[in-house]
């Protein structure tokens, strides 16, 4: 039993202790429109939440998110809490993304050779389809 209680405490003091990606991040499309919003300019949290019919502790929620991987820094000011976006970390995505663009030119490249020969094919046979 003591081990039991070991474990649940530790797994749930790394679940606290683990920081979020940004992948984790854009999953949610509500956290996009977040994103999109503050790639204008600062908001404090009350203008974020009233562009949705979420709940307030939903919106809480998904800004949570957000500033545990590092895409939202919430600065206060005076009473007030402004949220700023860091899209500078979406150069992660960026970076994962990237190593997977050759393969699809190449797969496009192929695409446009195959065209080209059923189109030259084509007008050689004499039909035009």
């Amino acid at each position: 039993m003591l081990t039991y209680i070991f474990v649940s405490v530790h797994l749930r003091n790394c679940h606290i202790l683990m920081r979020r990606d940004v992948f984790q991040a854009v999953a949610d499309p509500n956290r996009r429109v977040i994103l999109g919003m503050l790639s204008n300019g600062q908001l404090n949290l009350n203008q974020v939440a009233d562009h949705f019919d979420i709940t307030r502790s939903a919106v809480s929620q998904h800004m949570k998110i957000l500033t545990e991987c590092g895409l939202v820094v919430i600065n206060k000011r005076g009473r007030e809490r402004y949220c700023e976006a860091k899209l500078d970390k979406l150069s992660e995505m960026w970076d994962w993304l990237n190593q997977y663009k050759k393969f699809w030119e190449d797969k496009f490249d192929a695409m446009e050779i195959a065209l080209i020969e059923i189109q030259a094919k084509n007008k050689k046979d004499g039909s035009n389809k």
